[in-house]
């Protein structure tokens, strides 16, 4: 069996899997939380098939892993493995007819998602095809891989303490101000932790991208498609976002959207100045 067909069958198992307690459940978070596991599981089976004899396969296993490990601290202590429903599925399911989201759930949460998990993958595969020598562009990629992941790990916990903030004052009977995280990475950035997310799957990308000598390469599909994915999810998130915080479009006025940049002033601070 070739690593790619077993990829495949560990995917198609997953998926019946996900679907199937989704319906048993009821729950439709079931990707949610294979989400930080099952590409790690996918890169190691490449790397294995090498007999972990390949350095740039190995290098890439790891990061995956700790890409993986952070990942899964974070949903976990969130209370993703609890038995909580990502609200956004909830907000979906009462904007749609019962058989509409079935299909809807299917389709897109489980089917889709879950050929994206393989796709952002198959890097591994492109590095396992092209055994070259791990070298200079290596040692770039593995360091800007982990400055992302150290990024990622620094938003979360930002936005990890701000939620703590939060809870303690409604505790306390006050209302937070602000209301939504504005500080730290997020004065730069309304979703740092997306930017540093998906730059990581791009630096896969072009670990295949190095082994095989050209960018031009089909599983790029898996980055590209990741992006287009992470910019709707967050265009439905802000818009939920938007109708609980009014002030949160004077956010978006002033703060870019995913690349960390520095913020603009509105028009009405700079008419106040």
């Amino acid at each position: 069996m070739t690593p790619l067909i077993a990829v495949i069958l560990v995917a198609a198992a997953v998926c019946a899997f996900c679907w199937i307690a989704s319906l048993i459940t009821r729950d439709t978070s079931w990707v949610d939380r294979i989400w930080s596991v099952v590409p790690v599981v996918y890169v190691w089976i490449f790397a294995g098939s090498a007999g972990l004899a390949d350095a740039r396969l190995n290098v890439l296993a790891v990061l995956v892993t700790l890409w993986g490990a952070r990942l899964t601290f974070n949903f976990a202590r969130k209370g993703g493995y609890s038995g909580v429903e990502d609200y956004r599925w909830a907000v979906l399911r009462a904007r749609m007819a019962p058989w509409q989201f079935q299909l809807f759930n299917l389709f897109f949460i489980v089917l889709y998602q879950n050929a994206l998990l393989v796709l952002i993958a198959l890097p591994a595969q492109t590095a396992l095809e092209h055994p070259t020598p791990f070298g200079p562009l290596d040692v770039v990629l593995t360091l800007a891989f982990l400055a992302a992941l150290a990024g990622e790990t620094i938003a979360d916990q930002q936005q990890w303490d701000f939620h703590a903030f939060k809870r303690a004052a409604v505790a306390a009977g006050r209302e937070p101000e602000p209301r939504f995280v504005q500080s730290g990475l997020w004065r730069f950035s309304r979703h740092p932790n997306f930017f540093f997310e998906q730059s990581q799957w791009w630096i896969v990308f072009l670990f295949g991208a190095v082994a095989a000598g050209t960018v031009v390469l089909w599983t790029v599909a898996g980055a590209v498609l990741l992006t287009v994915l992470f910019v709707g999810s967050t265009i439905f998130t802000e818009s939920i976002t938007r109708g609980k915080y009014p002030e949160y479009a004077d956010y978006q006025a002033r703060v870019s959207p995913i690349v960390p940049w520095f913020p603009r002033r509105t028009r009405v601070a700079a008419e106040s100045s």
